[in-house]
């Protein structure tokens, strides 16, 4: 028990997989703050990210980014593929080389995620 507190605990908090190996440990409010910031605040052209769903207001935006969080939890625990649900989130929320990407940004996107959720958002 020693070595895995000293030792492999560390590594695993270092490295950022603690609560995102395991999707029931995820905190859905501060992965959409992250996901906001990452995205741009308002900044942003798309609230969140959001452009296959017409939104009213940020509220209303932050909701469909919340349920997206909640539905790919369940995706990803009937999934195999993936190990890291983060890097799941990202293949469906941003993926990387889509057509309406044209400046290859969505490259981006799973590391400052991370980084922001990580920081607590």
């Amino acid at each position: 028990m020693k070595f895995f507190i000293y030792f492999i605990l560390p590594l695993l908090i270092f490295f950022g997989f603690t609560a995102l190996a395991h999707p029931q440990d995820i905190d859905v409010e501060r992965l959409a703050d992250a996901i906001w910031l990452a995205e741009g605040g308002l900044k942003a052209e798309y609230a969140y990210g959001i452009r296959s769903i017409k939104y009213n207001d940020i509220d209303h935006a932050r909701q469909i980014c919340i349920n997206t969080i909640k539905n790919n939890i369940k995706r990803f625990q009937k999934q195999t593929e993936y190990k890291d649900y983060l890097e799941f989130l990202a293949s469906r929320y941003c993926p990387v080389g889509v057509e309406n990407d044209p400046k290859g940004l969505n490259k981006n996107w799973l590391k400052n995620v991370r980084y922001y959720y990580e920081r607590g958002a």
